[in-house]
């Protein structure tokens, strides 16, 4: 029997028959799961049990989806956890506000617990393939550590959020090289995850705004990339 410990997942619904349905197919697959009926309860059993995946609903009592997601990437230890979003909602803004607050994936309902659970096994691939890459990377006045998701400017340490840094990272270790917005989505969140080309804009905004904007370059047309001369 393996003594590796098992892969922690909380189920984030106000809906009973979709934690139920979700926890049986999760535990037959060899998961540890905890649920919680709304998003506030969803944070204090997130700081508790430490999840390694969130699987969260957008609409909920009391708080929702979005601002728990929010709140959930504001907690440090919580930082690498994966957060797939759940939802009946359809609409283009509800997707990109979810990607907007840190997902990494989200699947529209009814979920079919056998692709879901494929979904977390690829996101555990794709972050297996990353942790294998050079773990700090040193370019102009930056020092970009993936092993603890900041980046250090002229010595001041900066706290990326995980998609903002890895962007980041990305660009950083292809310097001069011009991605297109569909390639760094693919390179980022992953070919089996459909994000809008919009999501990558808002990264780089974001990323900007905490580093400057001297670093990566708009490329009219094009799409983006790390400028190193």
């Amino acid at each position: 029997m393996s003594d590796k410990p098992k892969i922690k997942v909380l189920v984030v619904d106000d809906e009973p028959d979709i934690i139920e349905i979700l926890t049986y197919n999760l535990e037959k697959e060899g998961y540890e799961v905890a649920s919680a009926s709304d998003g506030v309860k969803a944070v204090q059993t997130a700081g508790k049990f430490k999840p390694d995946v969130i699987l969260l609903d957008i609409m909920m009592p009391n708080q929702d989806g979005v601002e728990t997601c929010r709140q959930i990437r504001d907690m440090e230890e919580l930082k690498n956890t994966f957060i797939i979003f759940l939802t009946a909602r359809s609409e283009e803004y509800s997707e990109v506000a979810a990607f907007d607050v840190g997902a990494d994936d989200y699947i529209t309902k009814p979920i079919k617990p056998r692709a879901l659970v494929s979904r977390i096994a690829a996101l555990f691939r794709r972050e297996s393939k990353k942790e294998q890459e050079v773990s700090q990377i040193k370019i102009k006045d930056l020092t970009i550590d993936r092993s603890s998701f900041t980046i250090d400017q002229d010595g001041k340490t900066i706290t990326l959020p995980k998609k903002e840094f890895e962007l980041l990272y990305f660009l950083a270790k292809n310097p001069n090289m011009v991605f297109s917005r569909d390639e760094l989505l693919q390179n980022i969140w992953g070919a089996d995850v459909f994000v809008l080309a919009r999501t990558v804009d808002v990264h780089i905004r974001k990323v900007r705004e905490k580093i400057g904007d001297h670093y990566i370059t708009t490329v009219k047309g094009v799409g983006y990339k790390f400028d190193n001369n």
